[in-house]
């Protein structure tokens, strides 16, 4: 320790045996008319997986469940949330703050096309600006008493996810994979950076698993094996679920209607998360 030490250990350079971090919290609170209860982030090592799938079904099934469920759609440069649901109108505000759009089930959802003058219009920003977007999501949007939000999150391990890491109090994440061994090394990438930044990773959802066959009932695997097992035991987590390729989905999708889907592949998720209510 240097004789002029100042106690801020944050501001000097030296490396001495009493070097003590401080780090610093860069969380901030969420609008003073929202009370959110559980934050889940839902993220993938790499785009075309289904993340945004995986959002919507999960708010689907915990709402069917009782719980009022939300939607923060992070995925600014590519936001499907709205189309998904089947969402048109755009987003209102008063005196107060952002009022979110609700799908006719009562789930809440604030994405960027719902400010944009047209769906289809790009949004052409750099990082920093895309990642105060987000956080004006958390902090002026009203969204009222939630229990459960999904925050769907672009792809990788950029500006985004680093972002919502740091400013929102998220409780947990759930990684989306696919079943190419490809995907699998990416996926590493997003589980050892939630590690990083100490947010526990609830488990693995494997979409695209499989395809049933309507007329024989048999189980293919279109994408070959899978390697989510292997991706787990290494890193001491759970395969929470895995959803088939079933052109049901997809059409309801494409037509916004994603809540009546019929469906229970993601009820073992339904149940961890209604533990981590309850805990």
């Amino acid at each position: 320790m240097s004789t002029n030490c100042n106690q801020n250990c944050n501001s000097c350079s030296l490396n001495c045996a009493d070097r003590k971090e401080q780090k610093t919290d860069f969380r901030v609170k969420p609008h003073s008319m929202s009370k959110i209860k559980k934050v889940i982030g839902i993220v993938s090592g790499k785009g075309g997986v289904g993340k945004s799938l995986v959002t919507s079904l999960l708010a689907v099934t915990m709402n069917r469940m009782g719980y009022h469920t939300a939607i923060l759609d992070a995925d600014i440069t590519g936001p499907s949330i709205p189309k998904v649901f089947g969402i048109k109108e755009k987003a209102v505000g008063n005196q107060f703050g952002i009022l979110p759009a609700k799908t006719k089930t009562g789930i809440d959802i604030m994405s960027v096309n719902l400010l944009l003058e047209n769906d289809t219009d790009p949004v052409v920003w750099r990082g920093p600006i895309i990642s105060g977007v987000v956080k004006q999501f958390w902090t002026e949007v009203i969204w009222g008493d939630v229990d459960f939000m999904f925050v769907d999150m672009p792809p990788g391990t950029g500006d985004v996810p680093l972002t919502v890491f740091q400013s929102i109090a998220v409780d947990g994440i759930i990684v989306v994979t696919s079943p190419q061994e490809l995907v699998s090394m990416i996926v590493e990438k997003a589980v050892r950076m939630a590690e990083m930044m100490n947010i526990p990773v609830i488990g693995l959802v494997e979409n695209m698993s499989y395809f049933k066959c309507t007329d024989c009932g048999k189980e293919h695997k279109i994408f070959g094996d899978s390697h989510i097992e292997e991706t787990a035991e290494k890193h001491n987590l759970k395969v929470l679920a895995k959803l088939p390729i079933d052109p049901k989905i997809t059409a309801a999708c494409d037509k916004g209607m994603i809540e009546l889907f019929e469906g229970d592949w993601l009820e073992p998720v339904a149940k961890v998360l209604e533990k981590m209510q309850e805990s």
